[in-house]
């Protein structure tokens, strides 16, 4: 019986001892594999952007109208243009 005993319990180490080696090399075998695909594998990267429209033409600088609309108002407070001239002249620069 002892004969018996000792058997099992030598049966019990080695399968023991078998695992513990082989689960210790699988995970650093998949320690391996993670580092070596870590680096090949880049993370996706995000579709480009499309690319810019055209810029829009630069507005007409407001800064001229504005003045040349002060003349105009000048003008016509000096009663030198008439209500429709002055009209007609503030439409055709706003227009431009």
């Amino acid at each position: 019986m002892p004969g018996l005993l000792r058997g099992v319990a030598r049966t019990a180490v080695v399968a023991g001892t078998a695992t513990a080696v082989s689960n210790r090399v699988s995970r650093r075998q998949q320690g391996r594999w993670a580092a070596q695909q870590g680096p090949q594998e880049p993370a996706p990267q995000p579709a480009p952007a499309p690319p810019a429209e055209p810029a829009a033409p630069a507005p007409p600088d407001m800064t001229d109208k504005i003045e040349q609309l002060k003349q105009l108002g000048d003008l016509k407070s000096q009663g030198l243009l008439t209500e429709a001239e002055f009209e007609d002249q503030k439409r055709k620069l706003l227009a431009s």
